[in-house]
This record gives structure tokens, sequence and C-alpha cells, in this order.
């Protein structure tokens, strides 16, 4: 049987390079199930060709853009030869040469893979041109030379766009699947906040009436990190906002996030960089946030560049559990590998940025304050903390639409790096640093306390951040919306692409899934717990639908425990935001003076908190114990084959989950039918699924003459697959492997001191 192999179907795609006879590795430990094929270097990825079939296959969803062995050269992070017969081994930049003739190629991806080829069948030559020729495209020296500019100049401007493509160019040739050419956000039920009504439905969303959307940056006249249309207090003039705008960092004024029902309202500035102008510009700034407010209520700043670690940190870090999780050999002890996980930081961080955020969302609920978060630019840490407020506090924000919605708003049109972040130039690592990795992964340990308050899935998540390293979506490509623009005008003029009253070449957002699923894997996003608004459920033969007034708005919370207040809070009445180095808890309390202790409105706004029963349409507070904090296993292990459970893991039970909200979606389409109603006059739960697919679920109910077993392909890894994606040397017997039956993650003096309080 011939395996489906990778289809090259980008227009503006040429191949630059390819070898034939060349042997994939899947197994580390031996060439057992090896699969034979041709080499291919794109401008876009690497692809390798295949008429074998992977053994024990279990992968069931693939992406449109990509074969099952295609790695996008922008998530190439290292490219490495080896010779054997000379022991010589040469880690591969741009422009190098390369003096000897490689017997195996070992790609280490951004999303954690290693895929490993050997040449031993292969002309060495042609072996030596392909791995020059991975290592030259996956390092650009320029924004405009990555693919997006290629593919969006062909796609949308024909012939005219490109006037030197090789005669090697690739055409389409998977017949009637569709990839990028739609028109960006033609076809989405979401704002991308690059249009001033956008930004008004968000204000009346919030009910921020003393609010208004100002156009002073209107082509990006103001600041080019900011985008063209912001909100700002009424009793801020344009006139007064153009005076102020210099003594900013980058001029970037600040920025309205988000209104509480209360009046409190989350800001986001940069720092102001003239000392002589702090007091009085604070003054002002702060005078038109209280105006704003009913009660004309206080403001509180919050300094993140002095409270939370800095993308260097955060990096280092990242790197570290790369290396444990992935790449290390794993031979020391367990004790060694649990404490290197620990001496990481990761987690530790991202309970920092946990920890932070509830603290914002005290001062905004408990305090009818409103919160400035402060940062040197306003372009990395704020981005984390101000979107995990609003998840925190805002139901919308937990729909899938909402959720995509909040990363536009306050990442991509909020000027966050993503060009220099993800190092897709390669040009400078400190630049580098995983902030949206890091968002990602705070994402998931709400969604793992509270699963059923969201309506998209981990697999959403780890998608979403594999998206990244397809360059040809707007959304992960610039540092900010003027740089998309700027380049784009740039690459049209020079290559005599005609943009008539354009302003820009118009890439596509990741936000339109079909570009790269069909709508039945679309379907994996869908969380079949999930109860939200306009949710619907049968009472007593009735069809009925949750839904949240203001009133419960942000009234009944539930799951932080008592000793949860040892790590929030400080004792006082007012919230202390503790510094980077004090980030960990005081770990033994003097247990005399417990009882002395006075209950503050802090502990007491908690406690309530604590005593009201669930409710997933308010306020979300994380626990943030050290031992309540996971490693997101599906991100950091889904390739490591011995880390995959068959017929295992959460994906059990999301499958018995999505199976009974498949029957219960049936039996209420059968509830309506007989009551003569329509689907129409129903609330759906999820607006943003697939019109084409009837159910929200991957996996349907089963017959009832059949029984419901779990399919054979299903693993803790789905739907990834560790197959051919992981080869380095096995982990069985290691650390990992303990890890992997249960051995905590966190285990130190701190964990065992707060779990005793």
């Amino acid at each position: 049987m011939v395996h489906v192999t990778s289809c090259l179907s980008f227009s503006g795609e040429i191949v630059v390079n390819e070898v034939s006879f060349v042997r994939k590795c899947i197994g580390a430990d031996s060439s057992h199930g090896d699969l034979w094929g041709k080499l291919i270097c794109t401008n876009f990825k690497v692809s390798f060709i295949t008429h074998d079939a992977l053994p024990k296959q279990r992968f069931q969803v693939a992406n449109r853009l990509l074969g099952e062995h295609d790695v996008p050269l922008a998530c190439v992070e290292q490219v490495v030869t080896v010779n054997d017969a000379k022991g010589k081994q040469k880690v591969l930049c741009s422009n190098q040469k390369l003096k000897f003739n490689p017997t195996e190629l070992v790609l280490y991806c951004k999303d954690f893979r290693i895929i490993r080829f050997r040449f031993d069948e292969a002309g060495p030559q042609s072996a030596k041109k392909v791995c020059l020729a991975i290592a030259h495209y996956s390092q650009p020296a320029d924004p405009q030379l990555l693919f997006g500019f290629e593919y969006i100049g062909k796609q949308y401007y024909g012939s005219l766009a490109i006037n030197s493509i090789p005669t090697q160019e690739l055409t389409a040739t998977c017949a009637g699947e569709r990839v990028n050419g739609v028109d960006p956000g033609g076809g989405l039920q979401m704002p991308l906040f690059d249009r001033p009504s956008e930004w008004d439905r968000e204000i009346k969303r919030t009910g921020a009436a003393e609010w208004r959307v100002c156009s002073i940056n209107e082509g990006y006249v103001v600041s080019p990190s900011l985008p063209e249309y912001v909100v700002v207090p009424v009793s801020l003039a344009d006139q007064d906002l153009k005076q102020y705008l210099c003594f900013f960092t980058a001029h970037r004024i600040p920025l309205w996030c988000w209104n509480h029902p209360n009046g409190s309202a989350l800001v986001r500035m940069a720092s102001i960089s003239d000392p002589l102008q702090q007091r009085k510009l604070d003054q002002r700034i702060c005078s038109a946030i209280t105006k704003s407010h009913p009660q004309r209520s206080d403001v509180l700043k919050s300094d993140l560049d002095k409270n939370l670690p800095n993308i260097q940190d955060i990096q280092a870090a990242f790197v570290k559990v790369r290396q444990i999780c992935v790449i290390e050999p794993f031979e020391e002890s367990e004790e060694k590998w649990l404490s290197s996980m620990e001496s990481s930081r990761w987690l530790e961080y991202v309970r920092a940025f946990l920890k932070h955020s509830a603290e914002v969302v005290y001062l905004l609920e408990g305090k009818h304050v409103s919160v400035i978060l402060q940062e040197e630019e306003d372009r990395d840490l704020s981005c984390v903390v101000s979107s995990l407020v609003q998840l925190m506090l805002d139901p919308h924000f937990r729909s899938l639409t909402g959720f995509q919605s909040l990363v536009q708003k306050e990442w991509v049109m909020a000027g966050h790096r993503f060009l220099h972040r993800c190092n897709h130039l390669k040009k400078n690592d400190k630049e580098e640093s995983p902030l949206f990795q890091l968002f990602l992964d705070c994402v998931w340990q709400i969604i793992n306390q509270y699963p059923a308050a969201f309506e998209f899935t981990e697999t959403y998540l780890t998608v979403l951040s594999d998206s990244m390293w397809i360059p040809v979506f707007s959304t992960f490509l610039f540092n900010c919306p003027q740089q998309r623009t700027e380049n784009s005008m740039d690459f049209a003029k020079s290559k005599c692409i005609p943009m008539g009253e354009e302003k820009a070449l118009r890439f596509p957002p990741v936000w339109d899934w079909s570009q790269q699923f069909t709508p039945k894997d679309q379907a994996l996003f869908n969380n079949p717990m999930y109860v939200g608004k306009g949710a619907t459920c049968v009472q007593n033969g009735t069809v009925k639908s949750f839904r949240r007034t203001k009133k419960n708005y942000s009234s009944t919370l539930r799951g932080m425990p008592s000793s949860l207040r040892n790590i929030l809070m400080d004792g006082h009445d007012s919230l202390t935001l503790t510094r980077r180095n004090s980030l960990v808890p005081r770990l033994k309390p003097d247990f005399s003076q417990i009882r002395e202790v006075v209950e503050s409105p802090t502990e007491r706004f908690f406690r309530d908190w604590v005593s009201r029963p669930a409710d997933l349409q308010g306020m979300l507070i994380p626990q943030l114990l050290p031992s309540h904090l996971a490693l997101w296993r599906l991100y950091f292990l889904r390739w490591v084959p011995e880390a995959s459970i068959p017929k295992g893991g959460p994906v059990t039970a999301y499958h018995k989950l999505s199976q009974l909200a498949d029957e219960v979606e049936k039996l209420q389409s059968q509830l309506r039918q007989y009551k003569g109603a329509t689907p129409a006059s129903t609330p759906t739960s999820n607006p943003s699924a697939p019109p084409s697919d009837h159910s929200r679920m991957y996996f349907k109910a089963g017959s009832t003459h059949e029984p419901s077993s779990i399919p054979e392909y299903l693993s803790s890894s789905f739907p990834f697959s560790p197959v051919g994606n992981m080869c380095r040397r096995s982990i069985l017997g290691t650390p990992l492997s303990k890890f992997l039956n249960g051995a905590k993650t966190w285990l130190s003096t701190e964990t065992l001191a707060n779990e005793a309080l």
C-alpha cells in the first residue's frame, strides 16, 4: 500500500535542493522501521517524501499545510551535520562552508522535535548541498525573505507578483484542498481590532462608558509600535495626548485593556522616559482614569519590571526545560532529575505570573480600584499579565472566539515583538524569549484546575503554539502592525506588485482554522465539559440555556484553599507586589502567632470566595501552591515515545465525555423535533464550530447496540505522534520514566512546608 505523502501545494514555493536514497530514522537504537525516501528543502519547509508506511502509525490528525514528515523552516532551531568516519560534528549557520561530507543530519526543532536523517546510500555532494540549503533558508537575513511574503505576493496578485520565479516552481497538486487563499478576516466571527468600530463594540461590551476610541496614531504617525486606534479616557483630549506622548518610552501612551462591571479599568502603560515629568504625568493620567470610574476610585500602579522575571530569565528557564525533557539522556538519579526540573525555574515563573495576575484581580474585583500595568516598553510582560487578568475575570475570554480576540488585542495589536521573541531571523538570541508559550502554559494551568470553564482544549493551545512556526500568518510574523505594513509595501514595490488602494499586502491571520484543519479535526478544539453562556441543557424535558446575569458575574467563586492566602497576601490591607527574588513565600510560619493575626480585608475577600459555590461564569483564581502546578505534558512530552501511553492519558476521559456530549446533542435535536422547534431557535454552545459539522464533538456517540471502546490509535500523545519525531536515546529506566509513572515534578522543602499548612 502506498503511504500518503507530503503535498507541495503553496504558490511561490520552490524546490531549493533535494537528495534521494535518504533514510529517516524512526528509532535511535536500531535501524528497524526506518523509512527510505527523498529529502527535499524548499523555501518553506524540509520535506521527506516516502512510499513506506510508518510502523504502528497512530497519527490521526493532519495539517493541510504540512505533510506528516514536513518541518517548516521557521521551526528549525538548529541544523547539525555529522560524519561518522571522521568523528566530526558541526552546527551549521547560514552561508557557512561544510568541509566534510555528512553521513547524518539532525534537526532540532522549536516545537521540541528531534528528527534524524542518514545519508549512507545517498550521493555525498547532494547530501552536503541539501544540508547547506536547510541551514541557509532556515535563517533568513531579512523579514521579507520569510516565506510568507513570497506566498502572499504570489497568492493574491498572481503572475504579476513575482517577476523571477525559478523554473522548478511548485504548483498546487492537492485537489480540493483549501490552503491560505482566503480573504483575511473576511470569514472570521471575531474582531481583529484594526478598525474603530471593533474597539467601539468592545467598549460597549464591557460597559466602559467613560472611554473613547482615539485615532491620533492613524497611519502610525505618533508611535510605530502602537495600533492605529487606541482607547483612552473621555476626559483626555487628543491635544493633551499629543503633548504627553513624547515623555513615554517609544511614544507609547497608556492603553485601555478592559473594564470591570464595577467601573474599575485595567490599563497598560510604558515607562515615562523623562524623570522630571514623572510625577506630573502620573497625576494627569491617574486623574483621567479616576474620572472614568463611576465612584471616582483610586488608581494603583504595578511595576512589572520590578515584580516579575525578565525575558532573559524566562528564555533560560525554557531552554533548561527543553534540555531536561527531550535532549538529555536522563542518566542521573531521580532526585537529581527532579531537582533539575525545579532548578530550571520554569514552573516557578509560571506561578509568578499567575500569582501577580491574581493580585491584580483582587485590586479590580475586591478593592474596586483601577490598575495600571507599567513596563519599560509595554510590549512583553504586560501582554502576559493583562491577558491573564482578563481571562480570570471575564468569561467571554474563556470562549474560543473570545480567547482569540484577547490574543489579537493584547498581543498582536499591542505590539508584542513576535518576530524578535520567536527569533524568526536567528539574528539575536538575546531578543528571543518564549513569552507567548509561557502565557499558554499559564492558561493551561487554569484549564487544568477549571476544565469546564473553557470552551477550548489543551490541543487547541498546543496547535496555536505550533502555528507560530508556520510563517504565513500575520499573527506571529511581525513585531507590530506598522512593521507588517512597511515591509509589505517595500516588498510590493520591489516585486512590482500593483497595490491599488490597499495599504499593505493582506496576510491571513491564524484564526481561520480551516486553513490548517478540516472541520472534523477542528472539533478537537471543543471542550465537551464546557458550561458557557448560552450552553444548552435539558431539564425536566425542556431545553434550557445557562445564562449569566450581571449580578452573579463576579459573586460566586471557588477553588482556592485557605492556605493560598499565605501565598497571595502579605497580611496587610494593602497588596504587596513582591520582587523577583522573593517570589517564594515564607516557609515556616510561627504557629504560636497565628491566632493573634487579625484577618485583613484581602484575606476576608478570598475566604468569602472559597465559601461560595462554584460559578464557572464568574471570577476564576487558580490555586497557586507549587504542588498545584503541573508540567504541561502534552506540550513538553508529546514527542517522547516512552511518555506515550497507548489507550491511556487524559484523552481517554476526553473520548468518553465527547461521546456523551454528542449523545446529548442528538437527544436535544430529537426533543426539538418532537416539540416542533427548529434548531435555529435554540442557542448553540459553540458559535465558532464549523457549520458543515452538525456535531461539535470529534468523537461521536456509538450505536446503543455496540459497546463504546477506546480506539486503538488513541494514546496520551494524541493527536500528535512521537513516531519519527523524537530520535534520540531511549529513556526507559531513567528518572524521566519514573516521573511518567507518577513522581511529582516539584519536590522541595518549600512544597512540603506549604502542604503542611
